[in-house]
């Protein structure tokens, strides 16, 4: 039997979800009419990105010779994946869904399913860039992945719990863990983190078809109609939910800590507001960043491995100190 607080905490999840496909083509919209402006350009409208899917996901994709049913399968998967790290993470309110545990290791899990299922779609297609992106793809993946489990593990220390909505939760209740210098740390890793994940300079440059230096675009060339479409409304979708996630972190305050409908409308807005502000600082950030040159890239996240792991040294040294 369906209790009432397990249909209030479906409906937060399915409110998360909705409010991420809703929201990903309007900031996309925002971090490129910021750089227009920045930069001396006209740009595009704010509905652009939006207009781009709609005319994408109307057409019938096109298949290259040799390829597979990767090539289908992949973009849903990350489509699936990106929906699924909508209803995993703690973004409208700390109280998800029961049936889906927001544990960090499940959440690198499904972060790590659709890497593995873009780099697919890039390796199907056996041409020489596609197999030169993925690969370069997946380099990057493994260098990130141990990055953000110490990055938010060492947020999870004072909050005793690797449950992320326990982590934001226990942040907003405690303003002192938010500034300090375990958490300064932690959140300068994730930032990096974030950027290189989501494909943003000084990583990859999202606005670039340099074939000798793109990532993204290059697992995505043999891709057209509706799988295209699919693969940027999914890559899209997850800086949509990292940033959700760095907000809150970031700022814990405004999320929603009950299912009632008041708290989470304010929920709601929070998000809207923290995901277009950070997606316009970014924006404004890359207008003055170069794409480092690819041989450096592990230089750039070894270092953010250190900070992350600085966190995690600095928070077993503060709580013991506590002690």
């Amino acid at each position: 039997m369906v209790t009432r607080d397990a249909l209030a905490s479906t409906l937060v999840t399915l409110v998360q979800m909705a409010a991420v496909v809703a929201l990903t083509p309007l900031l996309i919209g925002m971090m490129r009419a910021t750089r227009a402006r920045l930069e001396g350009r006209a740009g595009g409208r704010l509905t652009q990105p939006s207009r781009d899917l709609l005319k994408l996901l109307r057409r019938e994709p096109l298949q290259a010779d040799g390829t597979s049913l990767v090539s289908r399968a992949g973009p849903v998967a990350l489509m699936a994946t990106s929906l699924m790290l909508a209803a995993l993470l703690p973004l409208v309110a700390t109280r998800t869904s029961a049936r889906v545990p927001d544990d960090l290791f499940v959440v690198v899990s499904v972060l790590l399913l659709g890497s593995v299922s873009l780099a697919l779609v890039g390796l199907d297609s056996g041409s020489a860039f596609g197999g030169m992106g993925s690969s370069r793809h997946m380099t990057i993946a493994a260098l990130l992945e141990p990055t953000v489990l110490l990055a938010v593990y060492a947020l999870s220390i004072p909050a005793g719990s690797s449950v992320l909505s326990d982590i934001v939760a226990t942040r907003a209740e405690s303003p002192g863990t938010v500034i300090s210098p375990v958490s300064l740390l932690a959140l300068a890793a994730l930032v990096m983190v974030i950027l290189a994940e989501t494909g943003r300079l000084p990583v990859d440059n999202p606005s670039t078809h340099l074939e000798l230096t793109m990532v993204h675009e290059a697992m995505v060339l043999e891709s057209s109609g509706r799988d295209l479409g699919w693969l940027e409304l999914g890559s899209w979708m997850r800086l949509t939910v990292l940033l959700g996630l760095l907000g809150n972190v970031t700022t814990p305050w405004g999320i929603a800590g009950s299912a009632a409908p008041l708290t989470v409308a304010l929920g709601l807005i929070a998000l809207v507001a923290k995901v277009l502000g950070l997606g316009v600082a970014i924006a404004a950030v890359e207008v003055f960043l170069a794409k480092v040159r690819l041989f450096r890239v592990p230089e750039l996240l070894a270092a953010s491995f250190v900070l992350a792991f600085l966190a995690v040294s600095a928070s077993y040294l503060v709580t013991g100190v506590a002690t």
